[in-house]
């Protein structure tokens, strides 16, 4: 039996819509438990949930195509509402007996439905209204016992009701921001449909997962590899509530840190939570590995490879460890292709511990992987970790070793923290820290500018400053953070930090940059 983190699921089964994960975060947002599923889960599978209703998502394909993908036929037997959503309205509506066509008139982007029935999937949803269609094949002939609730002028069935089954079906996309009621629509069918109860909430979540580590290790020992991020500390603040003194997290200095890094890692784990922490200073070892290197791979593979062996020597000293916890999430068991469908795990290991390799022997705990992003930062403020760590900005495995351009050295590092330093101080400071997604200062070391500084000509390094927003960090936007806050940086970084004369900032979109500048 499927141990789930709360008994009201709602499976999406994902038919490779780019909306599909929005779906699963719309169900959960509205207080409901979503998982992904594989489009061809089979019915016994879908029965393990114990499923209060099922979602269908959309995708590329159409629904004719040679080897476009399908949903097992004996859905309905279940005996749950579906909702199908554009190509899996279509999927349910075949199986339902309709016919399927090219659309004479095919719709992408807003368009403005009719409700012709607005008694439940549709209640309180304005008689017209705008909705975000994408599709190119639709419903052509609607059989006898489906109900049409809404359509636009080239769509007529844009959302359909079956007489008999529990199924609803909407051409348009509900569960993006171009569709202003769509978050209505959605909650209609958790709610008056599905008869959910609003109940998911992050602190059941937190005590289901407790009581999953405490069956899973028993009285065996778990290694957890903390960072500094938000993902290894929720992992580690989790595993400390479930198991106390089971539990060792290793911390590995490399000399890359951003200021004060170990210090706060210290006081939040070993203090706070009274957690056994093994520090591992190994900054020296890193900085003679990097030296006249200036090949950002070739940095990283070094990086990468001292890290492996570092955490392995110190794990071995830890001789009744089992486990290792890794800060997996969902969105990293969907791009693997795997969930609860029951494909055999093939998850990535996460980059909070390195990236470590299977040959270190440990049987993993992923205790975040049924959560996104958001929904992290969420239980660890449950879990009371502090706002400033549960907060921060991702920070990338190899450290300052990729905000620093050219070759990597202690007085360089030095520079770079203390401009950073500078940059978050003052962004706290504005109020700007919760509304950008990513900000830091980069040393540009290989490049010298001219500058004038008293009376005396200088020669000095340029810092740039990257901000970035973004959703989900596979594409960002650069942060329009206000003039007079830029002004403010620079001049403190110019005046207060020995070695930089010149401050720019990073206007570079991601494509065709990168969040990073290495």
């Amino acid at each position: 039996m499927l141990k789930l983190p709360h008994n009201e699921v709602i499976p999406v089964l994902d038919f490779g819509s780019q909306y599909a994960q929005l779906i699963a975060r719309r169900v959960r947002e509205a207080g409901a438990f979503s998982v992904l599923v594989r489009p061809d889960i089979t019915i016994e599978q879908l029965a393990e949930y114990n499923p209060k209703g099922l979602i269908l998502s959309g995708g590329p394909a159409s629904v004719y195509d040679e080897g476009a993908p399908r949903c097992d036929e004996r859905l309905f037997e279940l005996g749950v509402p579906v909702l199908g959503i554009c190509y899996g309205m279509q999927v349910a509506c075949q199986i339902l007996g309709c016919e399927i066509k090219p659309a004479a008139s095919r719709e992408y982007g807003r368009a403005q439905i009719d409700v012709a029935d607005s008694s439940d999937l549709l209640a309180g949803i304005p008689e017209h209204t705008t909705v975000w269609m994408s599709h190119g094949d639709q419903v052509a002939a609607v059989a006898d016992e489906l109900h049409v609730l809404a359509s636009t002028p080239t769509c007529p069935f844009a959302a359909v009701r079956h007489a008999q089954r529990p199924f609803y079906g909407v051409q348009f996309h509900p569960e993006v921001t171009h569709t202003p009621h769509g978050i209505d629509l959605l909650h209609n069918f958790l709610y008056n449909v599905c008869r959910c109860t609003n109940t998911w909430r992050m602190t059941d979540f937190m005590q289901m997962q407790v009581e999953r580590v405490r069956e899973q290790v028993g009285d065996k020992h778990v290694i957890c590899g903390l960072s500094g991020g938000v993902d290894s500390s929720v992992v580690a603040a989790l595993l400390s509530k479930a198991i106390g003194k089971q539990l060792t997290c290793i911390f590995v200095d490399n000399g890359l840190l951003r200021k004060n890094e170990r210090q706060l890692v210290e006081t939040t784990f070993r203090d706070h939570f009274d957690i056994d922490l093994r520090v591992v200073d190994a900054a020296k070892d890193f900085l003679s590995d990097l030296a006249g290197i200036t090949d950002p791979q070739e940095k990283r593979t070094r990086i990468g490879h001292r890290f492996i062996e570092v955490f392995k020597q110190a794990a071995d000293d830890i001789t009744d460890a089992e486990y290792l916890a890794q800060g997996t999430l969902y969105p990293d068991v969907i791009e693997s292709g795997h969930g609860y469908s029951g494909a055999a795990a093939n998850i990535k290991l996460h980059h909070n511990v390195g990236g470590l390799p299977e040959e270190l022997g440990f049987k993993l705990i992923e205790p975040l992987r049924d959560l996104f992003k958001d929904e992290v930062r969420k239980l660890g403020e449950v879990l009371g970790l502090p706002e400033n760590l549960v907060w921060r900005h991702p920070f990338p495995g190899p450290g300052l070793a990729v905000r620093v351009t050219g070759e990597i050295t202690e007085g360089r590092l030095n520079i770079l923290r203390d401009a950073d330093e500078i940059v978050l101080e003052e962004l706290t400071a504005n109020h700007l820290y919760r509304s950008t997604s990513q900000v830091f200062a980069v040393l540009l070391a290989g490049v010298q500018s001219v500058g004038v500084m008293g009376d005396g000509r200088t020669y000095e390094h340029v810092c740039a400053i990257r901000a970035v927003e973004t959703q989900d960090f596979m594409t960002a936007d650069w942060a329009r953070i206000p003039y007079d806050v830029l002004a403010t940086m620079s001049n403190r970084i110019i005046n207060e930090v020995r070695g930089i004369n010149r401050v720019v900032y990073d206007i570079s979109s991601k494509p065709p940059a990168t969040i990073e500048w290495e």
